[in-house]
């Protein structure tokens, strides 16, 4: 700012270097104002010019950002908090309240848009629109979830028609042909049942294309297949069905699997009398029909279980939730007394699927006793206990009984995982097509099923005339 005096001193020019105030002149009588009048006046309008500076910028501003520094810097009021907060008060209010009945819904967001320009809908009437069409489609997309999940359990539990066929023409093959009659294993082969020195393997199955290639790829992956042998175990199906009543998509999930034929058939149940069915052996591995083996196993025998039972792969120590981060709570019921007092929620679970027994120490404990005990507890409590399956059981009678072995020898969840890692299939020395999707299903993983058909004979007549083809 610049102050310039006129020569005669009766008038005092005032400059601005900023361009907002651009020129002002004061006129002087030297009659009427003395110079302490005016050195007071030169002063307060020094003070003052700078605030009207300083407001004119802030106008300036204001229009130029759309309003958002002068509100704030000039104690005004933004209309749109206020709008903000009115609209969380109606959402609260249509949130308490039922939908009018016979509310028409739009079928899409686009015709809602449109029928609020046409009908001038009020924020009250959009939001009851906006909840009914939200709970309309959390409704449907849990039917659908539902559908899925039965279709999936459906398909996972029926027979393929290729491997009902199959099962058909060998049925049809031993009744009409002598040959295919014959005991197995012939005479002069018994004594190796019982013969210790052997690599026994026990195998639980009635499916017979998935108990072909358990024995093939055994057999191919092992140094010395002359000293295998397995002891096949089979029955019929049993089948329960499923509580639909309240429960989520994923706890549905886990009982329709709970409920399926493979894990409540009375095979799966027959386990726990391994030491009683093979009175002669010391030393067996059990295997489950929906494993592949990949390398030799012959070196699961020569490992030191240090007294305990059964060798078995922890399920607690991974990452992902569905398979390899197991402990007590997934699988009992801990608001339950009986459970809540005897197990701790923390423990670490196992899986069955590959198991190394050692049946002489077996025969010490009380193993089967406490299984049964548990199932008629189970059975007086409406089977609330656990979910269903033979697991959840075999998890208590084993309790102080397992060893843990290395997770390389037995990797799971080939049939719940697509992202399973392939490099870490590759690697393994038994996989696992535990879960719904079996690679002899239709529903069964793409890039995980050339593992289990490397292993299938497709140039076998039995296998060909059923059209089993390799896909």
């Amino acid at each position: 700012m610049q102050l310039h005096f006129s020569p005669s001193m009766r008038s005092i020019t005032i400059s601005c270097s900023n361009g907002f105030i651009g020129l002002m002149k004061i006129k002087v009588a030297a009659r009427h104002i003395s110079y302490r009048t005016l050195f007071h006046t030169i002063l307060i309008l020094a003070f003052l010019l700078p605030f009207v500076f300083i407001l004119t910028a802030v106008v300036t501003l204001e229009d130029c950002l759309g309003r958002r520094l002068g509100p704030r810097f000039l104690g005004r009021v933004d209309d749109s908090g206020r709008l903000v907060r009115d609209f969380y008060k109606i959402l609260n209010q249509v949130n308490a309240e039922e939908i009018p009945h016979g509310l028409k819904l739009p079928a899409s967001f686009s015709q809602l848009v449109s029928d609020m320009k046409n009908n001038q809908y009020d924020a009250r009437t959009f939001a009851f629109m906006l909840r009914a069409m939200m709970e309309k489609s959390e409704w449907e997309i849990r039917e659908s979830k539902f559908s899925e999940l039965m279709n999936k359990h459906f398909a996972a539990s029926s027979i393929p028609k290729g491997i009902h066929c199959l099962s058909l023409r060998l049925t049809d093959e031993y009744s009409s042909n002598a040959h295919a009659r014959k005991q197995l294993p012939p005479p002069e082969l018994l004594p190796l049942l019982s013969n210790k020195s052997y690599h026994h393997f026990i195998l639980s199955t009635d499916n017979i294309l998935a108990a072909s290639v358990v024995v093939a790829s055994t057999v191919q992956s092992s140094q010395k297949p002359e000293k295998i042998v397995f002891h096949v175990i089979t029955d019929k199906k049993t089948y329960a069905g499923a509580n639909l009543s309240d429960t989520t998509p994923r706890t549905f999930a886990s009982k329709l699997q709970a409920r399926s034929p493979k894990y409540i058939s009375l095979l799966n149940h027959l386990r726990i009398y391994i030491p009683e069915l093979f009175p002669n052996l010391d030393k067996v591995v059990f295997l489950d029909d929906d494993v592949v083996i990949q390398h030799d196993l012959s070196p699961l025998w020569e490992i030191d279980l240090e007294g305990k039972v059964n060798g078995a792969v922890e399920t607690c120590k991974g990452e992902d939730e569905w398979v390899m981060s197991k402990h007590f709570r997934n699988y009992f019921n801990f608001s339950h007394p009986l459970i809540s007092k005897n197990l701790d929620p923390d423990e670490c679970a196992w899986a069955y699927g590959m198991n190394i027994f050692d049946l002489s120490a077996w025969r010490k404990t009380n193993i089967r006793e406490k299984y049964h005990s548990w199932l008629r507890e189970n059975l007086k409590s409406n089977l609330t206990m656990w979910k269903l399956g033979t697991l959840p059981p075999a998890l208590i009678a084993f309790k102080g009984h397992v060893h843990p072995i290395d997770p390389s020898w037995h990797m799971l969840g080939l049939g719940y995982q697509n992202n399973t890692n392939i490099e870490s299939v590759k690697k393994a020395a038994v996989i696992h097509y535990n879960g719904q999707s079996k690679p002899w299903l239709q529903i069964g993983f793409e890039h995980l099923r050339p593992f289990w058909t490397k292993y299938v004979n497709y140039t076998n007549d039995f296998i060909r005339n059923c059209h089993i083809l390799e896909s």
